[in-house]
């Protein structure tokens, strides 16, 4: 004789109160889900891979270009000294100097250029914005002059150059910048007897 209770084992009852035998899983059915599964998991963990290499690169070239950007900003100073000093000798004083002296001037000379050409070497690269309109992302206001020989909002006068490396502002030029003059008319003059 058969037991009862193991035959309400093989026996499911659904919701209405039926009786049914439970569904055999078919093993077809079941491996091509877990392939589906496992094909989905490689195509996510291989466009991660791929996002990582991508991104991987551009950090190991945005090293490799802005690497020396602290090391850079503190030479521009001694280059910003170094350019004050020969700007301070004017021709007249270079003319009467002794043989010594010029040759101490040229010496100064020497040592700026090359070290230009090393900033550039390394993609540091020199800006001096006279005359272009005055762009906040690349200059850095420092007055303003009213002139009538420029239209406003334009680089008057650059008080100290700006260096960019790479495309990368590294130091913002210090400029001055024109507006318009104001008008003077014969009633802001106050003239003889009025005060």
């Amino acid at each position: 004789m058969t037991d009862p209770t193991a035959r309400d084992a093989e026996t499911v009852t659904d919701e209405t109160g039926n009786t049914t035998a439970p569904e055999a899983a078919d093993p077809v059915v079941e491996a091509k889900r877990e392939a589906a599964e496992f094909k989905d998991k490689l195509l996510r963990t291989l466009a991660e891979m791929e996002n990582l290499r991508k991104r991987t690169e551009r950090e190991v070239l945005d090293a490799r270009v802005y690497g020396i950007a602290g090391f850079a900003r503190d030479v521009l100073a001694v280059a910003d000294n170094m350019h004050r000093a020969l700007e301070a000798i004017g021709p007249d004083l270079r003319d009467a100097a002794d043989p010594k002296v010029k040759a101490l001037i040229e010496g100064v000379e020497l040592t700026e250029r090359e070290l230009m050409k090393i900033l550039e070497k390394n993609g540091v690269q020199k800006f001096s914005p006279q005359g272009e309109k005055f762009d906040p992302n690349f200059h850095q206001a420092m007055y303003e002059v009213p002139t009538s020989d420029q239209p406003p909002g334009q680089v008057a006068q650059v008080i100290q150059a700006g260096y960019m490396i790479g495309d990368r502002v590294l130091r913002p030029a210090l400029v001055a910048v024109s507006k318009a003059k104001a008008p003077t008319s014969a009633n802001d003059n106050p003239g003889p007897g009025r005060q």
